[in-house]
């Protein structure tokens, strides 16, 4: 069954009653209406709608984190027609990145109120909504404090604007719904309808699923929410409860899919079928991966299309020694194409088979590298020292070769064998296949979360996802495969005597 409670969520202020979340009240309306909400939806209205000692909702904004197809839209739907009918809210805006989006959601309210006899007297059954593309709004009776009806159009009312800079502009806002909050790329729709909540206990729910790396606002507000409740520092009227996978289990742990899928076991998809994507998703890596990570695992991704796979990369952090494969190292020297960035690594194979990786130095000027290099090969004595021959590697590997003294005593000095897609796509298969281990160092860290994949025919290179360097990522690469490709030892010779 999907887990009912998210992973993170922003704890109560005091304990949760009838008397100090609305959140109650609006469970049993729902179950009144003929639409009960699933056990994640109530606890994400019961906390959602905490109050403050003097009436006002707690939180200011709502936001609701998880994966897709588990009925996050059910919520605002199902709430309008509480917001509607019970507290009487002069204005529901409901923004979507699209406007077609938001109408869906307008009409979901539209049908309960339909075919809910709670609402029966409650609108003029003539003209109680209008739809169209100037305006999509509906409303209830206006009614004085004895009940009688003052206007038919100019009760409680909700209508839809497209998440755009004009989208709640002139407006004021009791209640806010802003769906796909991953889409806000800028603060311009955000600027638009937060500002317009201005009643003194308005309240914006803001629902998605995982953001990526230009989520602007989302991010914004994801990351202070997360900040407070693990520090208690901050903004504590804003709030979040993220069904998310942990990212550091795998894309196909069980644990990880019904934590982001809370609906399995409700109707929704199951997790037999979520595994199968998941490792179909894993065997294809790259965009595919990310893709599922965000929408079905709900696990904000910085690449879209990582060479390779974040979490996986994660697990491979064993911190540990190159000491048992001292005897057969293999080092790699990589430039960046400015020149401005040189890492030489070192890997080994484990008597395990497992493959371990090391960055063994780094200079930020090649005049740096050419005066410390041979040093430094001196006291590592790796078997082979490789360079990418169609990269700017080449150029240093031919300025030390004219040093008097080069290569250091035991180093075999060549190019890399095979193509520079091997040895990038055959570092991503070690460490999916968990055949590939490292210590954690930030700068092999941080080049492996810049690289992206960049397709030659069948198969990919790493490639920069922006100006930063990656020459540690290639550096790493060249060494792991340098260190499987070697020739096998040739053992002493031995003096055979027959009779």
């Amino acid at each position: 069954m999907g887990r009912t409670e998210p992973r993170l969520w922003t704890p109560p202020l005091r304990a949760l009653t009838p008397d100090t979340t609305v959140g109650y009240s609006q469970v049993a309306w729902a179950r009144s209406i003929g639409r009960p909400f699933l056990p994640w939806q109530e606890f994400a209205v019961v906390h959602g709608g905490e109050l403050m000692p003097d009436g006002r909702p707690r939180f200011r904004i709502v936001i609701v984190l998880v994966a897709r197809q588990n009925g996050k839209t059910e919520i605002p739907s199902i709430l309008s027609t509480y917001w509607l009918a019970v507290e009487r809210s002069p204005l529901i805006l409901g923004t979507s990145t699209k406007i077609e989006y938001a109408r869906e959601t307008w009409d979901k309210t539209r049908k309960i109120i339909l075919k809910s006899s709670a609402f029966h007297g409650e609108y003029d059954p003539k003209r109680w909504y209008v739809r169209g593309a100037g305006d999509t709004s509906m409303w209830l009776y206006e009614r004085d404090n004895d009940g009688e009806i003052i206007e038919a159009l100019e009760g409680p009312r909700y209508k839809i604007a497209a998440a755009n800079e004009e989208g709640g502009r002139s407006l004021s806002v009791h209640r806010g719904i802003v769906d796909e909050w991953r889409q806000h790329r800028d603060r311009r729709a955000w600027d638009a309808i937060e500002p317009a909540a201005s009643y003194w206990d308005s309240q914006i729910w803001c629902l998605s699923n995982a953001g990526d790396a230009n989520s602007a606002v989302l991010n914004e507000y994801q990351d202070a929410a997360e900040h407070f409740i693990a520090t208690g520092e901050g903004d504590p009227r804003v709030g979040l409860f993220a069904w998310t996978a942990d990212p550091e289990l795998p894309a196909d742990h069980p644990d990880a899919i019904l934590q982001a899928n809370p609906r399995v076991g409700y109707g929704g998809p199951s997790l037999e079928d979520l595994q199968a994507q998941a490792r179909a998703a894993i065997r294809a890596g790259g965009e595919t991966l990310t893709g599922f990570q965000t929408e079905k695992l709900c696990i904000r991704v910085k690449r879209l299309n990582p060479a390779i796979d974040p979490g996986s990369w994660l697990r491979a952090r064993q911190p540990g020694t190159l000491d048992e494969a001292r005897s057969r190292l293999a080092a790699c020297l990589d430039v960046s194409p400015d020149g401005a960035h040189i890492t030489l690594a070192v890997a080994g194979v484990l008597p395990s088979g497992h493959v371990r990786g090391e960055i063994a130095g780094a200079w930020d000027s090649l005049a740096k590298a050419r005066l410390e290099l041979p040093a430094l090969l001196e006291r590592i004595k790796p078997k082979r020292l490789t360079w990418y021959p169609d990269g700017p590697g080449a150029v240093l590997a031919a300025e030390l070769a004219k040093r008097p003294g080069w290569p250091p005593r035991g180093i075999v000095v060549e190019p890399i064998r095979g193509d520079t897609a091997a040895a990038c796509m055959g570092l991503e298969t070690l460490v999916r296949e968990r055949e590939f281990l490292h210590s954690g160092d930030l700068l092999l860290d941080a080049h492996v979360a810049e690289c992206e994949r960049k397709k030659r025919g069948d198969r990919w290179v790493f490639v920069r996802a922006d100006e930063g360097h990656i020459d540690a990522a290639y550096a790493m690469a060249g060494a792991a495969h340098t260190a499987r490709t070697m020739p096998a030892p040739v053992g002493k010779p031995r003096l055979v005597v027959a009779d």
